[in-house]
């Protein structure tokens, strides 16, 4: 086991890990090679792709935190249709410029592929998918709010794409809107980490619930937004 890849929990059926920002979790999109997959190689199992045995759900490559996998094939059936079910809780913290007008709240606004722009994922889009994020606001900042954010329906980049429809891009993220607001806490990518999952466990029933602490460079980000300046600026932190 690879020490950049921490596992959380682990039996027969399935594991939970934490995957580190800047993983990508299973070949394609010009990655072919170093993915979480092929460091979890005879370990993870299940599903009708081959460069993605055992994945039940995905974290972009620059997202931390924790990750489901299965470990064959009717835990993956089983764990799949939970997600399908919205039985399955992912919760993400994520630090967003400036401060939302409620403290919390649901987003519910249709994404696709943006008109203009194929790599990202946007409200203007010929091809809407129904997506539901909701949102709960932890900490007020002097420039940011730190939200407990949970999905509801789970697209590519959804709470990125979201967080950017209501005027209140994720910290760092380069691609949506994000780049001053990380800048200005020395961010160097999306303030976005996967904090707890909670399920029923598919062979036992019982429920299964696994926590990740922030990483230690979206902590240093975090005390930075709290002074209001960036590590080692001008006020000689």
């Amino acid at each position: 086991m690879t020490a950049a890849v921490a596992v959380v929990y682990e039996d027969e059926r399935l594991l939970v890990v934490g995957k580190p920002a800047g993983l990508v979790v299973h070949p394609g999109a010009g990655v072919a090679d170093g993915t979480l997959v092929q460091l979890l190689a005879g370990r993870i199992a299940g599903g009708p792709d081959p460069d993605r045995p055992g994945v039940v759900h995905r974290l972009d490559r620059d997202t931390s935190g924790l990750l489901l996998l299965a470990r064959d094939e009717q835990a993956h059936a089983a764990l799949q249709e939970a997600i399908r079910r919205r039985a399955v809780q992912r919760e993400y913290l994520a630090l967003v410029e400036g401060r939302p007008d409620a403290r919390s709240g649901t987003i519910d606004a249709a994404i696709g592929r943006d008109r203009h722009n194929r790599t990202t994922m946007s409200t203007r889009t010929d091809k809407p998918r129904r997506a539901v994020t909701h949102f709960e606001a932890v900490e007020a900042l002097p420039g940011q709010t730190l939200l407990r954010v949970s999905l509801e329906t789970g697209r590519t980049h959804q709470i990125r794409a979201h967080m950017r429809a209501i005027g209140h891009p994720v910290c760092g993220d380069q691609a949506y809107g994000g780049r001053r607001c990380g800048a200005a806490i020395g961010l160097e990518r999306q303030f976005l980490h996967s904090a707890r999952l909670v399920f029923s466990h598919p062979a036992t029933g019982e429920r299964v619930e696994c926590e990740s602490k922030l990483p230690a460079d979206l902590r240093l980000a975090l005390d930075a937004a709290r002074r209001g300046s960036a590590p080692g600026g001008p006020d000689g932190s």
